[in-house]
């Protein structure tokens, strides 16, 4: 059926003049900053914009180790824009274009990918930027906690994990975590091989020797959160009570795993019970037979290394309130991820082994209390390539004697209440030193001052708060 729509038109008599024609708001258009804003990685991310949404597609050939990838990147502009960058280590670009003209590019320095438009992009508009690249993916250097980028498996296939890098190492990005932006990959590979990433999947098909999969993640995500696994998977499928589907992909020789890994409902009701509604659409894991040094929170379906446990399981799934709904704005405050992550084993342990955790506290109290380290490092400012050493100790300390200091009702309201109110969104150290303040109308500046600022053993009063003295 045609529609024919009748809009009126408005005539001129003769010798009425026309109405004034409307004159264009001039642009001042510049470059976007070349890195997003962060002290420990100022190079990281890029000014200018806000990316809304990733279209990635790639196909790869584990026996060439070659890729082929075409990505466009919805992005809303914060100025009037003259040029841009994204973040692409390594890979060679053979085409750009924005709002589908083509534009120019040029490569500066380790990482950034330097778009030049054919016309000024104006400010709060929306526009695309389509990049065609291929190449063989690399990773860091090091292969220390954190560090990582595009991996060969040893079956011969891939898969990525990386913190602060690894979105980059394969498709153009904005990488950094304050730009959250949904997430959508068309993945190809031989036949044979199969694809896992993050969100829902969206089915697989096969033509031509190659299978296609389609994965959607419907829901903000920071870039390092976002995966590709690449292997002769098996799966496994269910639904939670809810109906969230639940998909985790076994690669060969990480079999056995499918007993832990059929604890994810038991584990994500537990952590449901603590800290609210479960905030993502799917769920499940992605089990490596890998001996990788880190297993890594990648949203909705966390990567494993082969020697992650059922307490590993916890530690990544309680990531999914904090860290991936509620993500860091910057590297200095990553406790806000790792700290509340580890305290959830502990809070485990307590619920199904019944630990006494302020003995279990005590216990590690007199083990470090002469340790200078360990009380060296600091949960929040810590410098950059120092996130990762306290967080994982000291950060379990410093959340139970929290507990301790505002008592249990107190802190349960803080678990449920800190991913309630900055769901899907961006938090500092600071947002949540205030959420406490507020919450508790307590001064705990000296407390947070003695556990996640100091470096050295907090005073008598605030190491052994409420319960703890006895």
């Amino acid at each position: 059926m045609l529609c024919l729509s009748l809009v009126p038109i408005t005539a001129c008599t003769p010798g009425t003049p026309a109405p004034p024609a409307t004159t264009p708001i001039p642009i001042d258009p510049k470059p976007g900053a070349p890195g997003a804003g962060d002290d420990y990685y100022p190079s990281d991310g890029n000014g200018g914009y806000d990316a809304v949404d990733y279209h990635v597609n790639i196909a790869y050939d584990p026996a060439s180790k070659h890729l082929d990838g075409d990505t466009t990147v919805t992005a809303a502009a914060r100025q009037d824009l003259s040029q841009f960058d994204l973040d692409l280590r390594g890979l060679d670009v053979t085409q750009v274009t924005v709002n589908d003209k083509p534009a120019k590019f040029t490569r500066d320095g380790e990482f950034e990918l330097v778009v030049t438009p054919a016309e000024p992009i104006k400010e709060a508009s929306t526009f695309r930027t389509r990049v065609v690249y291929a190449g063989t993916p690399g990773s860091a250097p090091a292969a220390g906690i954190g560090e990582g980028g595009w991996q060969k498996s040893v079956s011969g296939g891939a898969f990525v994990v990386g913190e602060p890098h690894s979105a980059a190492y394969w498709y153009p990005v904005n990488e950094t975590p304050m730009d959250k932006a949904t997430f959508h990959l068309t993945a190809r590979v031989p036949d044979g091989w199969s694809v896992v990433s993050n969100g829902l999947d969206e089915g697989t098909t096969s033509a031509g020797g190659w299978s296609t999969s389609s994965w959607n993640e419907a829901k903000p995500i920071a870039s390092y959160l976002t995966t590709v696994a690449i292997d002769k998977f098996s799966f496994d499928r269910s639904t939670l009570p809810d109906g969230t589907p639940v998909i985790s992909a076994y690669a060969p020789g990480a079999e056995a795993r499918r007993a832990a890994g059929s604890q994810l409902p038991a584990v994500l009701a537990f952590l449901t019970s603590k800290f609210g509604p479960y905030p993502q659409d799917a769920a499940g894991g992605i089990y490596l037979d890998e001996n990788i040094p880190f297993s890594l929170e990648t949203q909705t379906r966390p990567t494993y290394a082969k020697w992650a446990d059922l307490t590993v399981i916890v530690h990544e799934n309680a990531h999914q309130w904090f860290g991936d709904s509620v993500s860091l704005k910057y590297w200095s405050d990553i406790c806000l991820n790792e700290c509340f992550a580890s305290y959830a084993q502990w809070l485990w342990a307590e619920a199904k082994d019944g630990s006494d955790l302020d003995d279990r506290y005590r216990r590690a109290i007199e083990m470090t209390k002469n340790s200078t380290d360990f009380w060296a490092s600091k949960l929040t400012g810590m410098g950059a390539g120092h996130e990762f050493e306290g967080v994982y100790d000291k950060g379990i300390l410093a959340l139970h004697a929290l507990r301790r200091k505002i008592g249990e009702d107190a802190f349960d309201k803080v678990l449920s209440g800190w991913p309630t109110q900055y769901r899907g969104g961006n938090a500092t150290w600071s947002d949540f030193a205030l959420f406490v303040a507020n919450l508790t109308h307590q001064d705990l500046n000296a407390f947070f001052d003695d556990w996640f600022l100091g470096t050295k053993i907090p005073a008598d009063a605030d190491l052994y708060p409420g319960s703890l003295r006895s």
